[in-house]
């Protein structure tokens, strides 16, 4: 099976990120993932998952997030940038506006958190996401004169509904800057094995109780509005990362299981 050096999670309008790119199924112990497609940019092999299905057609409650990142582990990646669309919660953010989150609130239900169901792992999430992939996220919007924030605290609820203006007042209150429904438990399964995890969220819509109502078409229209810019910062960001990897994702596990 062909190898990847990186990994690209994300939504419809992605898909032609990659170049000279072939579309590949991969079967792992927790079903088949999507049609997966691998590609490069700048000499790196890349894979790229639509998160939905090609045609987002998986809502987000029924993505199979285990298959998801497994398939990208099967692969060989040691490194997954995920893009996802968001509600803001802090009015500093604007509907277009970018972040790369330091933290993250689970707030699902009914959504299984790790791998492992039959031994006792802790893995360490002092530091949720990469900090080594969030810098280069960060410093590359930068460059293209996006406006993102280096900092926010994501929550994950469960979906497929929006959230009530009461909910996103007691996030509000939580500290939380931002609301989503895609982004728990793909960064702790990626952790889990090992694998750098850092997502760029884009501003999509303000969340309930700030703007009157919500619309699926308004995230859609917003999503393919950002698709250009979204594309240029994956790219650059692929392109600098640093071949050897010096952050704690990689030694996750070291200290993670219980000795008697």
């Amino acid at each position: 099976m062909r190898k990847v050096e990186v990994a690209v999670i994300g939504g419809s309008g992605l898909e032609n990120l990659l170049k000279g790119e072939e579309q590949i199924r991969v079967g792992t112990p927790y079903g088949l993932a999507p049609l997966i497609s691998v590609g490069n940019i700048n000499g790196k092999s890349v894979a790229f998952l639509p998160r939905h299905g090609l045609h987002h057609s998986v809502p987000p409650h029924k993505v199979n997030y285990h298959a998801n990142v497994y398939a990208f582990h099967k692969l060989g990646a040691e490194r997954v940038i995920a893009t996802n669309a968001v509600g803001a919660i802090n009015r500093r953010f604007k509907v277009g506006d970018f972040a790369v989150p330091h933290d993250f609130i689970d707030f699902t239900r009914l959504r299984q958190p790790t791998y492992y169901n039959d031994e006792v792992i802790h893995i360490d999430v002092s530091q949720p996401y990469c900090p080594e992939m969030r810098s280069v996220l960060i410093e590359k919007a930068e460059k293209f004169g996006v406006k993102i924030s280096a900092k926010a605290v994501l929550v994950c609820t469960e979906g497929p509904r929006y959230e009530t203006p009461a909910e996103i007042e007691m996030f509000r209150r939580l500290g939380c800057d931002m609301v989503g429904m895609t982004g728990i438990p793909e960064a702790v399964l990626a952790r889990e094995l090992e694998m750098c995890y850092a997502t760029l969220c884009f501003v999509t819509n303000m969340a309930a109780g700030i703007q009157k109502r919500l619309t699926a078409e308004e995230v859609a229209t917003t999503a393919r509005d950002k698709t250009p810019p979204i594309q240029q910062i994956l790219r650059e960001t692929i392109k600098h990362l640093p071949a050897k990897r010096r952050c704690p994702c990689a030694h996750a596990l070291r200290d993670a299981k219980l000795r008697d």
